[in-house]
């Protein structure tokens, strides 16, 4: 499916007409490939620990607002607890998004071909185009913030107030579903105040229901944080603020995930559109324009002077692009009208449609190599093989309970606790034994099952040794050990021990080196004070040897 310079042909109806006809087909398509996806690959650590979350009933969690969780909970209510349940919400969001990408550049451009291509950008990208079935926070925060975006423009074309009110509810469920939604503040801001209709605006309560609205839906997170000495804010304040070296291997990460994650073509195609569209917003005040690329330009620029200094997240600009998409399919429609040289048009729909069929290659590749071919070709730097065979440390693990009578399992880290919970479906009580900061409301897992019974401890090497066990009385017997292996490759080898002599506290005090959340390098201020300073410290030596997180921010 390629884009086209304007027909001028006697029948475009019916152009029309096929166009979309095989652009549905390909949508459906590439829909039933996520399905899949979805359905084969193993679940990645952070979804199983946001599946843990879809079964508690809390108004929040430390590490995000708990729109992932209802995602989920939907999504399991329908398949039940299986890959597909947890992710179908995941290939939900991704319809939506494109749904809504289209309305945008339907309402501004009234072009049949920029809208197609708002429609296949996503596709084009191996992040929405298959790896929005991977559920995170992102894929929640991502449909909520382009419908706040298309409320908006619904306001611009309209000049209705009352859009102001949907464009608050969507923000307030984009802020319920991760925090980075704040980075598109400045954008509502100039939207809002660079336009000759700030007057009529800023003299309206509209707006200002719209904020009232938006704090309203975000009300759970903030009562959660309330009762919880605003533990996510500090959380994620630490991330946000914590000081590093400067790093280029940290900058090169970063545009190589937004080139991989984005497209090697359709990444330029994107950021030249995004340009473009803010000259033509700020130099003649158009709102739409200075909308869809303020929300680019900010983020990308702060998550750019981030990464001079630490690892940005592979998920974490995600939520920015989709407007971008819809500014460059906006653009091509505009260059046209705007009387630029017709070179520059023909190349850009060149470079346009070169993106699309390159990049939907590519996600078709990517798709193949995870769910037909056999043979590992990254080794243990895989993302996806890199969090699969879980499975066998679990059969294992069952081994070791009925070997030695144990009646619970013990963790000491996010991931393992996550997964052991995902195999054993609550059979067998899993109590991730520090940073209980994490589970602050869960309910009891089986307390009873637990006291004065024999457990079994589960940790990847070499983080089995975590300095944390010097502060209880637990008498540790190691039993074996097993390897985590996806496609013949040993991507990690666990350690299983026998526990004694010791019951876990579930809700120990904030002043408990049992309580405080793992801290990355720089931010042992937080989880450290007084007479726990040096538990931290030594807690912290051990965390350097741990991947880096996902989840945060």
């Amino acid at each position: 499916m390629t884009i086209t310079p304007p027909d001028t042909s006697s029948k475009p109806d019916k152009s029309a007409a096929r166009q979309w006809l095989g652009v549905i087909v390909l949508i459906a398509a590439m829909t039933a490939m996520r399905l899949i996806y979805a359905s084969v690959i193993d679940l990645r650590t952070d979804e199983a620990y946001y599946w843990t979350w879809s079964k508690e009933n809390v108004l929040s969690f430390l590490d995000h607002p708990p729109v992932i969780a209802w995602f989920i909970r939907f999504g399991t209510a329908i398949f039940g607890d299986t890959n597909l349940g947890v992710r179908f919400a995941g290939v939900l969001a991704m319809l939506v998004t494109q749904l809504l990408l289209a309305d945008i550049v339907r309402r501004v451009t009234h072009d049949v071909r920029a809208v197609v291509l708002a429609v296949l950008m996503p596709e084009a990208a191996l992040y929405y185009g298959l790896l929005m079935a991977k559920v995170a926070p992102d894929v929640a925060l991502i449909p909520f913030a382009v419908a706040m975006l298309w409320a908006l423009i619904r306001l611009s074309e309209s000049g209705d107030a009352r859009w102001w009110l949907a464009a608050g509810l969507f923000a307030g469920l984009a802020l319920l579903s991760k925090f980075t939604v704040v980075m598109l503040l400045p954008a509502v801001l100039a939207f809002t105040l660079v336009p000759a209709w700030r007057w009529r605006w800023l003299r309206s309560p509209w707006p200002w229901l719209a904020a009232l609205i938006a704090v309203i839906v975000f009300l759970p997170v903030l009562i959660w944080n309330a009762e919880h000495d605003w533990a996510s804010f500090r959380f994620q304040l630490v991330r946000a603020t914590s000081t590093h070296e400067l790093s280029l291997r940290t900058v090169g990460d970063f545009f190589g995930l937004q080139f991989g994650l984005v497209g090697f073509i359709l990444l330029p195609v994107v950021l030249s559109g995004v340009t473009l569209s803010a000259w033509r917003g700020y130099r003649r005040f158009d709102a739409v324009a200075i909308l869809l690329s303020t929300c680019v330009i900010v983020p990308f620029g702060y998550f750019f002077w981030k990464s001079l200094t630490l690892r940005v997240g592979d998920t974490w600009p995600m939520f920015m692009w989709p407007a971008g998409f819809a500014a460059a399919a906006i653009n091509i429609a505009m260059l046209p009208r705007e009387g630029w040289p017709a070179w520059m048009i023909r190349s850009t729909i060149a470079w346009a449609n070169a993106a699309v069929i390159s990049g939907i290659a590519f996600v078709v590749l990517v798709f193949l190599y995870y769910t037909v071919c056999p043979w590992n070709f990254i080794g243990q730097a895989d993302p996806i093989g890199g969090e699969a065979g879980y499975e066998q440390v679990a059969d294992r693990a069952q081994a070791e309970l009925q070997k030695t009578g144990a009646t619970w399992i013990a963790t000491t880290d996010y991931r393992t606790y996550a997964m052991m919970r995902w195999y054993f479906k609550d059979r067998v009580p899993v109590i991730q034994i520090n940073e209980r900061g994490r589970f602050m409301g869960f309910r009891d897992p089986g307390i009873d099952a637990i006291r004065g019974h024999t457990g079994l401890y589960v940790a990847r090497k070499p983080d089995d040794a975590n300095p944390v066990w010097a502060s209880t009385t637990a008498i540790r017997e190691p039993l074996e050990q097993v390897d985590r292996v996806w496609r013949g490759m040993v991507m990690d080898t666990y350690a299983l021990e026998k526990l004694t002599g010791w019951t876990p506290e579930l809700s120990p005090p904030p002043d408990s080196p049992l309580y405080r959340w793992r801290v990355l390098a720089g931010d042992v201020p937080l989880l450290a004070h007084g007479a726990n300073r040096g538990v931290a410290v030594a807690a912290l030596a051990a965390a350097r040897h741990e991947r880096p997180p996902q989840g945060e921010f």
